[in-house]
């Protein structure tokens, strides 16, 4: 087997981010629409926007590395997104839907956060400047859309779920 080197990695972990940006391009609708709450349907619409904003600064990284825009099968993303229609089935119209969906969101803005934070330092140490630069954009969104989840179930959320 060849000796793999970081520029491997970081063009495979690449790969896979793209697969779960675009996986959750289409879970997001769904989202959206079995929320109760219209703060919540209204974030998840706007999360989607940057989603397909963070899609095109990938497909930029992809170029600056010469490489084309592809994804690889993501397994995390996968299990993550099919738990979070199983949270949906389940607590279908309940007020704890919400509450479920959150979390659900959660989960995908976690992984991101690893996966965005990991290729941003891999970017700058293969000095990879303008591709760090673009990561570290749609990191800071991520952690942004997180923070305004948070806030959300603690403020209303939540609180109509108990």
């Amino acid at each position: 087997m060849a000796d793999k080197k970081l520029d491997d990695l970081f063009l495979h972990t690449l790969k896979d981010v793209f697969y779960a940006e675009n996986a959750i391009t289409k879970a997001l609708p769904k989202m959206s629409k079995a929320a109760h709450s219209k703060a919540l349907k209204q974030a998840f619409e706007t999360h989607l926007k940057q989603t397909e904003g963070q899609i095109e600064r990938l497909e930029q990284v992809f170029k600056i590395i010469g490489q084309k825009a592809e994804g690889v099968p993501c397994e995390a993303i996968k299990g993550i997104l099919k738990e979070g229609d199983e949270v949906a089935d389940e607590f279908k119209g309940s007020h704890a839907l919400d509450a479920g969906l959150i979390a659900a969101a959660q989960a995908v803005e976690h992984y991101e956060i690893s996966r965005y934070g990991a290729l941003r330092t891999w970017a700058e140490e293969l000095g990879m400047n303008h591709a760090a630069k673009l990561l570290q954009a749609t990191l800071e969104e991520e952690e942004a859309t997180d923070r305004s989840l948070t806030k959300l179930a603690e403020k209303k959320v939540n609180t109509a779920a108990l």
